[in-house]
């Protein structure tokens, strides 16, 4: 089973990834998590291109081709064989993050993204995808608790871009695949709340 998170930063995803990696091992199942962009050598150093601060010039489309060519690379090297062997592949955010970020966020063609995930990551396309939404005020808040050097070229990002990014995220989780989880919930709740929906989609 393929199973992505997403969601604006500092919404709690990352916690219930590790969390939900812990279960799947107490049932004993094979567990790969990764994470985006990264996830391999190359898709690493790409990642630090993407989040170093003093990129302040990167301009959107090479944003979502950077973002992309890492996810191209995690999904041949990683996510695709994995998944082949039979394991849970579990990824702190996939290409819904590029549709919301560089598409609803940076305005960006959403067609123009959509032709690019065909290319970057074909039709592996996730089982099931965990929106976990906290508004932005709340993400603000938590933004806060973070010394400002320990915050990358995204998060340094204003108001009004998450705000544009939950929009898209909203957007998106009317597909059949998302889950939309209130992550203002405490941690436990949100975490029994994935397991249901994973063991619902377990039985089918």
């Amino acid at each position: 089973m393929f199973i992505t998170f997403e969601g604006i930063d500092f919404c709690g995803k990352s916690t219930q990834v590790e969390l939900l990696k812990n279960y799947l091992n107490q049932k004993n199942k094979t567990v790969e998590v990764i994470r985006e962009p990264g996830g391999t050598r190359i898709s690493e150093l790409v990642r630090s291109l993407l989040l170093d601060k003093t990129h302040k010039n990167m301009c959107n489309e090479t944003e979502i081709f950077l973002f992309s060519a890492s996810r191209a690379q995690l999904v041949r090297e990683k996510i695709r064989p994995y998944l082949l062997k039979g394991y849970y592949v579990i990824s702190d955010r996939f290409h819904d993050s590029s549709t919301a970020y560089q598409g609803f966020g940076r305005g960006l063609s959403i067609e123009l993204i959509m032709s690019i995930h065909s290319l970057a990551i074909g039709d592996t396309v996730p089982d099931i995808t965990f929106f976990i939404d906290i508004p932005v005020e709340e993400a603000e808040s938590r933004k806060q608790k973070k010394l400002a050097h320990e915050l990358d070229r995204i998060e340094v990002s204003q108001k009004d871009f998450y705000e544009k990014v939950r929009n898209g995220y909203i957007f998106l989780s009317k597909e059949k695949r998302f889950r939309k989880i209130d992550g203002t919930l405490d941690v436990s709740t949100i975490h029994k709340q994935i397991v249901h929906e994973i063991e619902l989609l377990e039985k089918r």
